[in-house]
């Protein structure tokens, strides 16, 4: 298990650095990230977008770092250039840069040259946090991607984030299905779809990881409130995966985590035929740097990594 921001990082330099394109690179905080995954052997990047402006950017800023550097005349040229060379094999991971997530998805699913693999793409994001909470990496899904899934496309989210912890070394990740109580309500659909992801892990139909859902936010994290409350669940107070009822509760559980005491914070698109690196655009260079490393990682982990 990667259980320290060391341990990742030294196991992303194995084997050498992985070719990365980056998609509408004119930006800083990529920039400023991708010189650090340079530095540190990670990566050989191609920078696609606006040549005159990332080359210009690279000399104001003193980025002293090799890359190729390839024109676009748009956003969409430049994201469809990224893919393109990621899905021919030319490159082994892509990063969204300065584009709006929808025009980059729209490349990452084009039928012919896209990197969909799975039936769903859902955001996984990892984080490693300091103080009370436990050093171990915790991951959540989804809080990018997928609006209002249903049940199957959230089973799908789910099977999506287990392959993710399997290569990150956890062999049976415990997986919380957050929502507001713990206790199935009618008036809550949230609950009734924990309920019944919960059984079709019992039964077999969600594979690899232990599904336990209503878990109140609380029960999830830690285990005193779980007592408390006389909640007897595996996963409650050792969760692995939080997997979030819609997209505003994640993406809120996002901003709250990388803004409050979060030593480490990642994000990674799963589902795709390579690593997919897509922060927000306002995440620090950081956090950048941080899903480049994940990315990295989990190209080159073997599930079967203890």
């Amino acid at each position: 298990m990667f259980d320290s921001i060391n341990a990742m990082v030294n196991y992303a330099k194995t084997g050498g650095p992985l070719r990365m394109t980056v998609a509408t690179a004119e930006d800083t905080d990529v920039l400023l990230a991708v010189k650090k995954a340079v530095q540190n052997g990670i990566i050989e990047p191609i920078l696609i977008g606006d040549e005159y402006k990332i080359k210009s950017m690279m000399d104001s800023y003193a980025y002293n770092f090799n890359a190729e550097i390839i024109d676009a005349k748009s956003d969409g040229e430049a994201c469809e250039k990224s893919i393109k060379m990621v899905s021919s094999g030319e490159a082994q991971m892509v990063m969204k840069g300065l584009v709006h997530t929808s025009t980059f998805l729209k490349a990452v699913l084009n039928k012919e040259w896209g990197l969909r693999q799975s039936e769903l793409l859902s955001f996984i994001s990892m984080f490693i946090f300091s103080g009370c909470l436990r050093k171990r990496p915790i991951l959540m899904t989804d809080p990018a991607i997928n609006i209002m899934p249903t049940i199957m496309e959230k089973k799908a989210i789910i099977e999506n984030a287990v392959s993710v912890a399997h290569k990150l070394g956890i062999k049976t990740p415990n997986v919380a299905l957050v929502c507001a109580v713990e206790t199935v309500s009618p008036n809550m659909q949230a609950t009734i779809d924990a309920a019944v992801l919960s059984k079709m892990n019992d039964r077999g139909q969600i594979k690899g990881c232990i599904v336990d859902g209503p878990l109140a936010f609380d029960n999830i994290i830690s285990m005193n409130a779980a007592e408390h409350k006389g909640i007897k669940s595996p996963v409650a107070g050792n969760t692995d995966i939080i997997v979030v009822p819609y997209i505003e509760v994640g993406n809120v559980l996002y901003k709250t985590f990388n803004f409050f005491s979060v030593d480490f914070c990642a994000g990674v698109i799963a589902g795709a035929r390579a690593p997919i690196v897509v922060t927000s655009r306002s995440d620090s260079h950081e956090v950048k740097y941080n899903s480049i490393v994940m990315a990295s990682l989990l190209s080159k982990a073997d599930p079967k990594i203890s």
